[in-house]
């Protein structure tokens, strides 16, 4: 896994997709409710907003010690978009994130894509260490850090609580 563009990985059911700027259509409509920025701020972005971003993320990090991972996830029985994941990845160290649209919630996509997520970083043997910044408020996210295997710690950056899980020593 030292590529810099990640390779897709699968659960049950979801398909998580290297990002595209070609996504940022369809992702602009998944994101587009105020309510998923209540916890990680901003507003929803418009098609052309998103296009731009992903084109930079899809660019990968200036800085080439740190890779930037990025996947849309697509519900196969659904056959479309409806969140997406993401890793920071700098040496044997992975921030990640989820973000499930709010029409797809409660069905258990953001568990799944977070527990999918976890297992392809630390299964590739470079990342030994998961961290997730999950607000205090957020009992959601908490429950998908928690399925996805994390844990939470006594560390705290900008007001959020640090999960983490650190692969398992062989």
């Amino acid at each position: 896994m030292s590529i810099n563009r990640p390779e897709p990985f699968v659960t049950a059911r979801l398909d998580a997709l290297p990002l595209e700027a070609g996504y940022a259509q369809e992702m602009a409509a998944v994101l587009i409710d105020p309510a998923l920025h209540t916890y990680m701020g901003g507003a929803p972005e418009d098609e052309d907003t998103l296009r731009t971003r992903y084109e930079r993320q899809s660019a990968g990090s200036p800085d080439p010690a740190e890779r930037w991972w990025n996947w849309v996830l697509r519900a196969r029985g659904e056959g479309r978009l409806v969140g997406y994941v993401q890793a920071t990845v700098r040496g044997p160290r992975a921030e990640v994130a989820w973000v499930v649209g709010t029409g797809w919630q409660g069905r258990g996509y953001a568990k799944e894509a977070a527990k999918g997520l976890v297992a392809y970083l630390l299964d590739g043997g470079e990342v030994r260490t998961v961290v997730a910044h999950i607000h205090p408020g957020h009992a959601a996210s908490a429950a998908v850090a928690s399925a996805a295997g994390l844990s939470p710690t006594d560390e705290w950056e900008d007001g959020e609580a640090r999960w983490r899980v650190d692969a398992p020593d062989l």
